[in-house]
């Protein structure tokens, strides 16, 4: 836990979002046990679209778009927060195995 994404991960992760919500994830690394860091979230996406692919890995407690203060846009990643820690290696191994 911890390290980034391989490229092959990260265009695997990519190509599975396309078709709703394009170039969604670059990168997905641990914060803490439970809570893991997005990365290159497209713009598009708002929270519920991130809690929903997330949900598949487990009980999402929370997703979060980082929005910049100014603008209201979003600023390309975000949080994702799991009920368990197990839930959240889940989604690293699935997403690094992708």
């Amino acid at each position: 836990m911890g390290k980034l994404l391989t490229n092959s991960a990260v265009k695997q992760i990519n190509h599975d979002l396309s078709m709703s919500t394009p170039s969604v994830f670059q990168a997905i690394r641990s914060m803490s046990s439970a809570k893991l860091f997005v990365g290159g979230v497209s713009y598009n996406t708002d929270e519920s679209g991130l809690r929903d692919h997330f949900a598949r890995y487990g009980e999402v407690l929370e997703a979060k778009i980082i929005m910049d203060r100014e603008t209201g846009r979003s600023r390309g990643f975000g949080f994702i927060s799991f009920a368990t820690a197990e839930e959240a290696s889940a989604a690293l191994q699935a997403t690094d195995n992708q």
